[in-house]
């Protein structure tokens, strides 16, 4: 099928490398075998208030993945130095990068702040390399996007970490959550209240899970790409580590 398509569209595509082309198959989208170990989610939030909105969503999401099946980490921000201010060696660094090289799907909540994300959030994303060598620890991974406001609802940060996934080549759930007023929407013991926003988490929670399910055994065939095939992996990884002069 291969050979024929290209063949016969060969002499209209001169600018086409037969050798890097690939017809996309069906049956490549079935695995020969699935996963069996549950769900592995990185959660991260964008705040560090003694009472932060954005982590008590995050931790009642987590109860939840946990209620599906999934494994759950939850990353906690503080001491991690800003991007470019430590070596990548810094103990938060590494964990970070730990986490995301371990799962398989990732939710990110921020607090929405003068009209963005927070920059702790921002921050987070920012320590999570494009690239390592020519390997992309994002690459193929699926993503929830919320957000907490506090005042009237805003899908500000939610759009932005949309932008983020996309760039990071993750595979970003079509649903969200944005929370408005948010210091009116949980109990004094962090428990979130009864109420449709609650009802929109469990939605976007029980789609990531689905997602992550449905794409992780098939993720380095989604994400191959024609035009990496046509460049080495030592000629990419010299591209995107070039050295500042």
């Amino acid at each position: 099928m291969k050979s024929a398509c290209v063949s016969k569209f060969s002499d209209q595509m001169p600018n086409l490398d037969k050798s890097c082309f690939k017809v996309p198959q069906q049956s490549l989208l079935s695995p020969n075998q699935l996963s069996t170990h549950p769900p592995r989610i990185l959660m991260l939030y964008g705040s560090l208030r003694e009472r932060s909105y954005s982590k008590l969503l995050t931790l009642e999401s987590a109860k939840l993945l946990e209620a599906m099946g999934a494994e759950v980490r939850v990353f906690d921000p503080l001491d991690l130095p800003q991007p470019d201010a430590a070596p990548d060696t810094h103990p938060k660094v590494k964990e970070l990068r730990d986490l995301a090289a371990w799962s398989e799907g990732m939710v990110w909540c921020s607090p929405e702040r003068h009209g963005a994300m927070t920059g702790i959030m921002k921050s987070q994303i920012d320590w999570i390399p494009l690239s390592l060598g020519a390997v992309r620890p994002t690459q193929g991974k699926t993503l929830a996007v919320m957000e907490v406001c506090g005042g009237s609802q805003s899908f500000n940060a939610v759009n932005q970490m949309r932008i983020l996934g996309r760039w990071m080549r993750m595979l970003t759930i079509p649903n969200q959550s944005s929370i408005a007023k948010a210091f009116l929407e949980f109990e004094e013991n962090g428990r979130m209240k009864p109420s449709a926003y609650y009802d929109r988490v469990v939605d976007v929670m029980e789609e990531l899970v689905k997602f992550t399910l449905l794409t992780r055994d098939i993720a380095p065939y989604l994400v191959d790409r024609y035009s990496e095939r046509k460049e080495s992996a030592e000629e990419l990884s010299k591209r995107v580590n070039q050295k500042s002069i």
